[in-house]
């Protein structure tokens, strides 16, 4: 695709394959355009340009450095290992490049906080590429946890994120490699788990966390499957109780559930992750939901609400990516604190699981 004035201009570093699917959406998002991809090594980058069809007018680097110091590179995406993040990141901040980082963001909140502090001082936008919270569908969901004549206020929430990953994958995926991704599952399919309980709870932290005794682990000790316990004790607020349950797995069949359940209604999907389509999007909720005589059924069927979008949602993340983006570069507006924030909470709720993890699954409190 062609650059235009008036677009940003991306840089991915690193060719996995998940670059592939954003690289997509960049060129879809019609505020952005992909101006240069860089790996290791200049062979690779062509491989991928090549296997990925990107127009001739990208440039092709074999190494990130040369990325971070084109001068037409407005933001970068970065899906490189999490034990690169910290390194790369804060050099892109330096060179003043925004960051759309994948998720986890870091192996601790305490690199996050050397990313998201070099990302302030160089006044650049950063974003981690949870491409669910970005759909259209999403932001319906969260209308009617407002409307208090629907769920009410959440009282329970479920989610699950899992994989059936080949044997291949077990062994040589860099997701369950200590010195690559030491985070394993929990860290790679958990993000999203630990994410929608947040996001249920309008990102506040919970009181409790406790990994339940079901870890599964490699040889060399990296999650491949794990559940938590995840507890709300809300004093100031008339004793109100929250609980969530999250499992996530590289050990299981494909799942991407989530429930969130109040005293008046019920909410559920399965592709909370990635929808089962791309131009379209469902949930179904339930409200009053009891039981009719003898209990042989339900007074009231499940209702359908279906959500349309008109981009894939990682193309709806890059574009809002690139509105702030925008609004820095041409109007001197000031990165926006939302997704850090949001990251931050995330990578703090999964520090304190990892943390449960390793105390043999003793309660963490926060």
């Amino acid at each position: 695709m062609a650059e235009t004035e008036s677009q940003i201009r991306f840089g991915i570093i690193g060719c996995a394959n998940i670059a592939r699917k954003v690289a997509r959406a960049i060129n879809l998002a019609p505020s952005s355009v992909l101006h240069a991809i860089g790996s290791r090594s200049i062979q690779k980058a062509k491989r991928f340009a090549n296997a990925n069809g990107l127009h001739e007018s990208v440039k092709i680097y074999g190494s990130y450095d040369q990325v971070l110091q084109d001068p037409l590179v407005d933001a970068v995406y970065m899906p490189l290992p999490t034990s690169l993040h910290v390194h790369w990141a804060v050099m892109a901040a330096r060179n003043s490049k925004h960051v759309l980082i994948e998720k986890p963001t870091a192996l601790d909140v305490g690199e996050l906080d050397r990313i998201l502090e070099a990302c302030e001082s160089n006044g650049v936008q950063f974003m981690d590429g949870s491409m669910w919270l970005h759909h259209p569908r999403t932001v319906k969901m969260k209308e009617m946890f407002f409307d208090s004549k629907l769920l009410g206020d959440v009282n329970y929430v479920y989610s699950t994120s899992t994989i059936p990953a080949s044997p291949e994958f077990i062994e040589n995926d860099i997701r369950v490699k200590p010195n690559l991704d030491g985070l394993g599952a929990l860290g790679d399919a958990g993000w999203y788990c630990l994410g929608a309980v947040l996001w249920a709870k309008n990102y506040q932290l919970p009181t409790l966390v406790t990994a339940l005794p079901d870890v599964t682990k490699n040889s060399n000790g990296v999650i491949l499957s794990c559940s938590a316990s995840i507890q709300y004790r809300e004093a100031a607020a008339g004793d109100q109780k929250t609980d969530a349950i999250i499992h996530c797995s590289f050990l299981s069949n494909t799942s991407m559930d989530l429930t969130i359940t109040g005293p008046k209604g019920s909410l559920y999907l399965n592709d909370f992750i990635i929808p089962y389509q791309e131009s379209s999007a469902s949930f179904e909720f339930t409200l009053g939901a009891k039981f009719v005589e003898l209990h042989i059924g339900w007074n009231v069927k499940p209702e359908k609400v279906d959500v349309a979008s008109e981009l894939p949602q990682e193309a709806v993340m890059v574009q809002e990516f690139a509105r702030l983006v925008q609004g820095i570069r041409t109007s001197a507006f000031q990165p926006d604190r939302k997704w850090p924030e949001i990251s931050r909470k995330t990578q703090m709720l999964l520090d304190a699981v990892k943390k449960s993890v390793d105390l043999g699954c003793k309660p963490v409190y926060f």
